[in-house]
């Protein structure tokens, strides 16, 4: 079997000494062992390792959560070699569907084919859901249930230009209202029930069905998630995602 000092893993795998310095540095990717000149010797294991970090990586995951995942004592590397061919495929049924879409608008701008608007914003509402199954499919499906986001994404599909545009108004304003009511510190005031108001109309457009169960476990995720938290405190303000889950458990109690 091939062993790699540092520099050579490096070339090989197409990453900088220093990436792999720190990787062993944080216990992400540690040598199979030292020379006895201090090098550091990388073997199989250790390049097979590497190569389902840089998948991982390729997926958007931050190193913390890669070290968890890899780390794990139940950790499958087949299991996760086919859950990266199966990402793998998605991403490029996606790209093909976004290729495809930009050659027929290009055909239609030089007057070889005629293309309705329904067709151009067909791509884009893909790509809106093929987004959101990246980002956050696992947990919606964990949360909700593989009919629910199947019955949000069939609604997405369904949007008219008309509708995605009031959706998109609709979130800008209930993060206007959400910012005015922080400043009041009041959960319960006109403002922030406004704001819930506006949010579940908002759900309208991309839910299946609603409840006021689902809302507020919706709400409980923008507190818990540090991706929705940093949403609401760059647009709203910072805190408000818990000020918002008060107003919500008023909102749906």
């Amino acid at each position: 079997m091939m062993e790699y000092g540092v520099s050579q893993l490096s070339k090989v795998a197409g990453v900088s000494v220093r990436t792999l310095h720190y990787y062993d540095r944080i216990g992400l990717l540690s040598p199979e062992r030292k020379g006895g000149n201090g090098y550091r010797v990388y073997g199989q294991k250790e390049v097979e390792l590497l190569q389902q970090i840089l998948f991982y990586r390729e997926m958007g995951l931050p190193l913390s959560e890669i070290r968890k995942i890899v780390r794990a004592r139940d950790y499958d590397a087949i299991a996760a070699l086919r859950s990266h061919l199966s990402e793998l495929k998605a991403k490029r049924e996606q790209i093909g569907r976004l290729i495809a879409n930009v050659e027929k608008t290009i055909a239609a701008a030089k007057g070889e084919t005629t293309m309705s608007d329904k067709e151009r914003f067909e791509g884009f509402k893909r790509k809106i859901i093929d987004d959101n199954e990246k980002a956050y499919g696992k947990e919606l499906r964990e949360k909700y249930g593989e009919d629910a986001v199947e019955a949000g994404n069939a609604k997405i599909m369904g949007l008219t230009r008309e509708q995605y545009a009031q959706a998109e108004e609709l979130s800008r304003r209930i993060n206007e209202t959400l910012k005015e009511a922080f400043v009041t510190g009041d959960p319960a005031g006109e403002s922030a029930q406004e704001a819930c108001r506006m949010h579940k109309k908002w759900l309208g457009y991309y839910w299946g069905a609603y409840s006021k169960e689902a809302h507020l476990g919706l709400a409980q995720t923008y507190v818990d998630d540090p991706r929705f938290t940093k949403y609401f405190d760059e647009n709203a303000a910072p805190g408000c995602a818990a000020f918002f889950l008060e107003a919500m458990k008023i909102f749906c109690g």
